[in-house]
């Protein structure tokens, strides 16, 4: 077996049945499996997976994992893949039939441990104005990925878990993806992908962006809304604070974080020159929003909803159980 295709799906049954409609046109002459991961649904995610399952001329395999993330769904998938390489992607993509061609080749042309390619967009509807036509921050929120035309070693750009393959042994190494810092149902987190590449490459692990590896991602109508930017821009604040918490990590560039992290002067335990940063995009909405500048005023305030994550999961570590342990263990 040489590629596993692992989807982590929760209460999307309409949407999973679609991305295997997608999965079961692939043409390739090499062995692959399709591994879903059940977390819980209580659609009817299983009656989904088996009907399907008749389109395709290679082994599916449902699986149920009871413990609720992203991450311990494709842990629990990754653990029962035959393949010499994992594949994940989502269950609300279309591909193209030699997707799994172009993973191979481009993982064995690099000779790197991982891959991550693009993933574009399929609007269900309009695209609103505020949000840009290609890449930065605002595509992230929706799970879009475009780095350009030529393969770039990852490092300070990470890849997206809806489009990355891995070197099945590697988990080995660098070990499987974090529960905490990944989805969770009721929950926007997402750094587990961003947490597990530096993991990997502190191991020596070497990723590479494959532009034309691709997928299509389908980005539903409720999450073109401006509420939908606060709400993953807040979480994304709590997901950094946690992995500062955890590892040192800085809050807004982990990749290019310093040992001495930790030693920087704290405000209520946010580092001061965050405090300052904020200081100053607080500014910035204000004028925007003087000048009647829609798109500024916007990015402004997304920042701050990103800062208001990071206190409140700061407040969070400091004055909870684990918070106050620590307090005491260092009086």
């Amino acid at each position: 077996m040489e590629l596993s295709v692992v989807i982590a799906t929760f209460n999307r049954a309409r949407d999973l049945a679609a991305t295997m409609h997608s999965l079961s046109g692939l043409a390739t002459a090499r062995a692959w499996e399709l591994i879903v991961v059940d977390n819980n649904s209580t659609d009817d995610t299983r009656q989904v997976v088996d009907t399907c399952a008749l389109l395709f001329r290679v082994p599916v395999r449902y699986v149920f994992e009871s413990r609720q993330g992203r991450s311990p769904a494709l842990n629990a998938g990754i653990a029962l893949a035959r393949g010499d390489i994992v594949v994940t992607t989502d269950d609300d993509v279309r591909v193209e039939p030699d997707w799994l061609d172009r993973i191979s080749d481009g993982m064995h042309r690099l000779g790197c441990d991982y891959v991550g390619g693009r993933a574009l967009p399929i609007w269900e509807t309009p695209k609103p104005v505020w949000l840009p036509d290609h890449g930065g921050k605002h595509w992230a929120v929706v799970a879009l990925l475009d780095y350009g035309d030529r393969p770039i070693e990852f490092g300070t750009r990470v890849p997206l878990g809806v489009n990355m393959a891995f070197r099945r042994d590697r988990f080995e190494r660098a070990g499987p993806f974090d529960p905490e810092t990944g989805r969770k149902a009721g929950t926007l987190l997402g750094q587990e992908v961003r947490e597990w590449c530096i993991r990997a490459r502190a191991t020596g692990l070497r990723g590479y962006y494959v532009p034309d590896v691709v997928v299509r991602h389908v980005i539903p109508a409720s999450r073109l809304k401006k509420g939908y930017f606060r709400r993953w821009f807040y979480w994304r604040g709590i997901s950094r604070a946690l992995l500062y918490e955890r590892a040192g990590l800085d809050m807004e560039a982990p990749e290019q974080t310093v040992p001495a992290a930790r030693a920087v002067r704290h405000v209520f335990g946010v580092p001061r020159y965050l405090c300052r940063t904020a200081l100053g995009h607080a500014r910035g909405w204000i004028v925007a929003l003087l000048t009647r500048d829609g798109v500024a005023s916007f990015d402004h305030e997304l920042w701050l909803w990103f800062f208001a994550g990071i206190v409140a999961q700061r407040w969070r570590d400091r004055h909870g159980p684990r918070g106050r342990a620590a307090l005491r263990t260092a009086a």
